[in-house]
């Protein structure tokens, strides 16, 4: 296992094999931004008011306006009160107009929803309104707790039987529950399918990126976390343009599926990480796929490198053990983990306020998605000629800054607040970038994806917390952004603990991992000069 990057090096660490990979796994990124798009479309409000049609029972040629001045008390700005009615009465018309109406109730027979932007939400299909206000806001919280448990189940799980097949299973539960997500009876129903939907997501996510970066050489290695982000930003413009011509959150779900199910075909025909089969002990499967991978990439593998992937390998055992009983693989864990929650919290805080930024929802969504495409491919060119430390310690800190300004300026000033928040948000989308490629380095090979996985698990918790946090508007309209941005402005202190792993091969052992690193190889041209015999793979 120690010398699979010379392995990378002989065969092709960046060929067709590897850029085939790459699509294959990032793809799909540009769909899964829709689960979350949705969150923010679905739940947008309504123009709403009480169904009181029982006074239809009294005169049936009454106007609408008619209706609502006879039935509905008003506020104190002269609009309808949205959440009560008069009570109904068993009298004749002309006693209603000549005496009033003055005993109110709530809205006993649901309401009417007069909603100009869109055709159809959860929030008219399900009346997710006055005393159900907050139930969507728990609808949000469901599905990124589904994301943590996706992240809790196929961390292990990808350990135990591959990161192959813990790419696969989420897609095929994200293709079932999104169908069942716009078919949906009630909003129960609605809120299971949400919840599977978010265990696949967190499933696959974490799962794809570490099964293309231990395909990919040292100086490529972030062009898989990378370029995940960057189609993610593309999907979200994409799905913008959907939710603008098709405003029904159900025809939306089926929409969706379409590509889902193309993921699904496909995804079960790709290669399996020789990593991790090399650390399972699987030499002849790992030496199989190493084989297919020079043939694609038509590159030439000295014998002697052959011979060495035949070995056995000791497998290294002891997962959760291995990354807490070490004192330095503790310390790296704990400062990642604590910077991948605060960006996470700060970030779907930001994504799920994008309607009040006092610009319009879709342009306001329009500008987040396509501000986020320059920033991860400036990301990959800081993470490689930056570095990883410098850059995740200015994303955190320089974005938790922009975050805190935007309670500083006046809230009328729309636009202003809408750019710092903006930029915020690229900014903390280029910080996960960055702990995606981090989380990979630092821990060796038998750990890597249980650390991931709890890495993941903490940060999916921040971003399951953002809906909480953003009700705290409800005592004071700073409070959110002043949560976030503190948290992302400590997190960005702790990287300091970390350790730059910048052109450093994967480590395969705890040794590694702790601080002996080896450098990336100059040229596997020297070493196999002395090999006389190569073997055609």
């Amino acid at each position: 296992m120690a010398n699979f990057g010379e392995i990378l090096e002989a065969i092709g660490d960046f060929g067709l094999f590897q850029k085939l990979l790459l699509f294959a796994l990032c793809f799909p990124n540009l769909i899964l931004p829709f689960q979350l798009s949705s969150l923010v479309f679905n739940h947008a409000d309504t123009n709403h008011h009480c169904n009181t049609d029982w006074i239809l029972k009294a005169d049936p040629n009454l106007t609408k306006e008619e209706q609502l001045n006879l039935t509905l008390p008003r506020l104190s700005d002269g609009s309808f009160n949205p959440c009560q009615m008069y009570k109904p009465v068993d009298w004749n018309l002309s006693a209603i107009q000549e005496y009033g109406l003055n005993q109110t109730t709530t809205c006993t027979d649901g309401w009417v929803h007069n909603d100009t932007i869109y055709e159809a939400t959860i929030v008219t299909d399900f009346d997710l309104v006055c005393e159900n206000v907050n139930i969507f806001r728990g609808a949000q919280t469901v599905f990124f707790a589904g994301v943590l448990v996706g992240a809790i189940l196929f961390g292990p799980f990808s350990e135990s039987f591959g990161r192959k097949r813990a790419t696969q299973i989420p897609m095929v539960l994200m293709l079932i529950f999104t169908v069942v997500t716009g078919l949906s009876p009630n909003f129960y129903v609605y809120l299971v399918s949400q919840f599977i939907n978010g265990v696949g997501l967190g499933g696959f996510r974490i799962n794809s990126i570490i099964l293309a970066s231990e395909w990919i050489g040292v100086a490529q290695r972030s062009y898989a976390a990378c370029l995940s982000q960057v189609l993610a930003a593309l999907g979200q413009v994409m799905f913008l343009a959907v939710v603008y011509f098709v405003r029904d959150w159900r025809l939306d779900q089926f929409i969706m599926a379409g590509p889902i199910g193309i993921v699904v075909i496909y995804i079960w025909f790709l290669p399996e990480s020789a990593r991790w089969l090399l650390d399972r002990g699987r030499t002849k499967d790992a030496k199989k796929l190493i084989q297919k991978a020079a043939a694609v990439n038509k590159r030439a593998v000295p014998e002697s490198l052959v011979e060495e992937v035949l070995k056995e390998k000791p497998v290294e055992k002891g997962g959760i053990k291995i990354l807490f009983g070490s004192r330095v693989l503790r310390k790296y864990f704990l400062a990642i983990t604590f910077a991948w929650c605060a960006l996470n919290l700060a970030y779907y805080s930001l994504s799920l306020n994008v309607g009040k930024f006092g610009l319009d929802i879709f342009l306001t969504q329009l500008i987040f998605g396509l501000s986020e495409i320059p920033v991860h491919f400036l990301c990959m060119w800081s993470l490689e000629v930056v570095g990883r430390k410098p850059s995740l310690i200015v994303s955190l800190v320089l974005g938790g800054c922009l975050c805190l300004l935007t309670v500083a300026v006046p809230q009328n000033s729309s636009i202003a607040i809408a750019v710092l928040a903006t930029c915020g948000r690229f900014l903390m989308n280029a910080a996960g970038s960055v702990c995606n490629v981090y989380f990979q380095e630092l821990f060796p090979t038998s750990i890597r994806q249980t650390a991931t996985g709890l890495g993941s698990t903490a940060a999916r918790a921040g971003s399951m917390l953002s809906p909480v946090v953003n009700m705290l508007e409800i005592f004071h309209f700073s409070i959110p952004m002043v949560v976030i941005s503190s948290l992302a402005l400590a997190s960005g202190v702790t990287a300091f603990l970390l350790p730059e792993t910048r052109r450093t091969e994967l480590p395969a052992s705890t040794e590694e991992a702790e601080g002996k690193r080896k450098p990336k190889l100059t040229s596997p041209a020297t070493r196999d000069c002395e090999d006389t015999k190569v073997t055609k793979l």
